[in-house]
């Protein structure tokens, strides 16, 4: 016969099921519907075969459930921030005002010129393509004249 895993008491069964029924976030609602089922005596395989979710995500969910309670329930994303970005606002204004000036060999701005200069500031290690992601991300085009042929006559605005 196949285990029964142990689930904390935060809240009554019933309650759960009002919850589940009541949920409007998609996430929110298959969280309770496991935790319910599993309450009612189900076991964790007949869990995953009626909700879709792997019986090691229930495992994880049950954990996080038996730890924190039903804060723990729903789409936790939100509180993720994500990576910090690698430059500041400050060394993101001090590149755009580099980059009207001349590169500091007096030619032309690159990816690999961006990364030099980046890591000089940073103090990381900054790779060309990622020198070139923020040229263009500063919307930089190289300004190159237009070739004119030498016999052509000259046009006055």
């Amino acid at each position: 016969m196949p285990k029964r895993i142990a689930i904390a008491n935060h809240i009554s069964t019933e309650e759960l099921l009002i919850r589940y029924r009541q949920a409007t976030e998609g996430t929110q609602r298959s969280h309770y519907q496991i935790i319910w089922l599993l309450r009612t005596g189900k076991t964790v395989q007949e869990v995953s075969q009626v909700t879709g979710y792997t019986k090691i995500w229930i495992y994880h969910l049950v954990k996080r459930y038996n730890q924190f309670g039903t804060s723990a329930l729903g789409d936790q994303r939100h509180h993720n921030p994500g990576k910090e970005p690698n430059l500041t606002h400050m060394q993101q204004a001090q590149l755009w005002q580099v980059l009207s000036d001349k590169a500091p060999d007096g030619g032309l701005w690159n990816g690999r010129k961006v990364a030099d200069w980046l890591s000089e500031v940073t103090g990381k290690r900054i790779s060309r393509h990622r020198g070139w992601e923020y040229l263009k991300q500063m919307t930089y085009r190289l300004r190159v004249p237009r070739p004119e042929h030498g016999m052509s006559d000259q046009v006055e605005l």
